[in-house]
């Protein structure tokens, strides 16, 4: 994994701990297919994905956006890890 990549786990980790914390929401699943794939290869997944979004919803009803995947993707310090380039498999 490259330094970049690191970066996003751990703050992928993070998002989950705070969720779990903060919203009693365990993010289970997510934690195992991040463990399975590669965290990089689960968020495009889940970003590619159409419809039961059952995590977005959780955090939607909890107004705590900022603790989705999707908000951390956008961000331009991870560009680079999702551009087209780098999401040709998808």
């Amino acid at each position: 994994m490259t330094s970049l990549e690191n970066k996003f786990d751990a703050d992928m980790h993070s998002i989950y701990v705070n969720a779990k914390k903060e919203l009693r929401y365990n993010a289970s699943r997510f934690m195992r297919l991040v463990a399975q794939k590669g965290v990089v290869q689960v968020a495009k997944q889940l970003i590619a994905k159409d419809g039961d979004a059952y995590g977005f919803e959780v955090l939607w009803e909890h107004k705590r956006l900022d603790l989705s995947v999707e908000a951390h993707v956008i961000k331009d310090e991870y560009k680079e890890l999702f551009t087209k380039k780098r999401n040709r498999y998808l």
